[in-house]
């Protein structure tokens, strides 16, 4: 599963809130409520966090396996 845990963290230590990346960098609501749950989001979107937040995509997204494979 990916997760976009570090995002949050990341986006804590830059001082960047949500309401910035919506308003001042064009990240629309909706990319940002996909990301809160979890969800399906475009490597573009990821690169430009990347970009807006000048760091890597290691700070933003985290895979974590489901289950144990048998």
């Amino acid at each position: 599963m990916i997760t976009y845990d570090k995002l949050w963290e990341t986006m804590k230590k830059k001082e960047m809130t949500q309401y910035r990346l919506i308003k001042y960098y064009g990240i629309s609501a909706g990319q940002i409520g996909r990301l809160k749950k979890n969800m399906y989001v475009s490597t573009h979107t990821i690169e430009t966090l990347c970009d807006i937040l000048d760091c890597r995509v290691e700070d933003i997204v985290e895979y974590r396996r489901d289950e144990p494979l048998s």
